[in-house]
């Protein structure tokens, strides 16, 4: 058996698996830090929030869109 490539597999899987968590948590943060600020009529931080939460969500898709292009 190839350990090697093994651990390498279970590593790269490891860190996919926690990046697109991380990412798609941002996403979460940054809609609801939106609708409170905007709520409290802080535009400056909705927008940064805002943004956040667009980043978020970009990295989630391009991550999500990788690991298709990565199986295929």
């Amino acid at each position: 058996m190839d350990w090697e490539a093994l651990l390498d597999t279970g590593l790269a899987a490891l860190i996919a698996g926690v990046g697109v968590a991380f990412t798609f948590s941002l996403a979460i943060l940054g809609a609801s830090r939106f609708i409170e600020a905007s709520r409290d009529q802080r535009t400056i931080e909705a927008g940064a929030f805002a943004l956040l939460s667009v980043v978020g969500l970009v990295a989630t898709a391009a991550a999500i869109a990788g690991g298709i292009i990565v199986i295929a």
